[in-house]
């Protein structure tokens, strides 16, 4: 019997307004969308980037949970005003928004009592039933609600915490990929990359990412897939496109 793929999806939304008006540069993005994949085999299929708005959340946070098996989001976790990330998930789910016992503790171990103050207990209040992501930084904890997790966004603090998420994730099959940079423009091999994407559309995806290094113009094809085998067979119709076309192949 035929091993079926297993496929996994995310979705992974930005919380801040910061990021939006400039003034912080996002950098969750790439780490998270490459640790899912080579981790977990779990494929990012959509970013969204959202202000600090309660109702903005709410909306994004049903849809996303809706339509992938998991959704990570990162910012409003923090212990200002504007850090609603929490509530407005408890909202979006109709749960209690209260404080999380062992959150609770954990922050006040980690502050001791005198200086564990309001915005430092803020940390602890999540949904109800929200399962906690641990913080070996600075302690305050993720959390997980139903399918949604929810991360700091300071991305140093995400680094540290992020394989404390594997206990709740259900692996998919690991997603191989090959890279191909070549010598050539992409009008060049353009109508011949999508009759190969067509012949394998429900296996392999292709991708075509125009690049100038060294003083000419090249492009980088990446096909990524679950199956090694149809990778095989992709990359070798590739090799006979190059080949054919006489096009260089730049060794990196």
């Amino acid at each position: 019997m035929k091993k079926k793929i297993k496929k996994i999806n995310a979705a992974i939304l930005i919380i801040g307004n910061e990021i939006l008006s400039g003034r912080t540069q996002e950098k969750n993005v790439a780490f998270i969308s490459s640790w899912l994949n080579s981790e977990c085999g779990i494929a990012v299929s959509e970013v969204r980037i959202i202000p600090d708005n309660e109702r903005i959340i709410v909306k994004n946070i049903l849809i996303l949970s809706k339509n992938f098996n998991y959704v990570f989001t990162t910012g409003g976790i923090g212990p200002t005003h504007d850090d609603i990330t929490a509530k407005s998930i408890s909202k979006a789910f109709k749960v209690k928004y209260e404080y999380h016992k062992e959150a609770f503790l954990i922050l006040e171990k980690y502050y001791g009592k005198t200086k564990f103050n309001d915005g430092r207990k803020k940390m602890a209040k999540m949904p109800r039933g929200a399962k906690l992501i641990y913080n070996p930084s600075s302690a305050a904890p993720g959390f997980v609600t139903k399918n949604v997790f929810s991360l700091p966004g300071v991305p140093s603090i995400l680094i540290s915490m992020i394989e404390n998420c594997k206990r709740y994730l259900v692996k998919g099959s690991k997603i191989h990929s090959k890279t191909i940079n070549l010598y050539t423009v992409e009008s060049n091999i353009s109508k011949q990359l999508g009759l190969i994407q067509k012949k394998y559309k429900k296996f392999v995806e292709i991708g075509s990412y125009p690049f100038f290094r060294l003083g000419k113009i090249g492009v980088a094809i990446v096909t990524r897939s679950n199956s090694i085998s149809k990778l095989k067979s992709v990359n070798k119709d590739l090799l006979k496109l190059i080949n054919t076309k006489k096009i260089q192949i730049l060794k990196i």
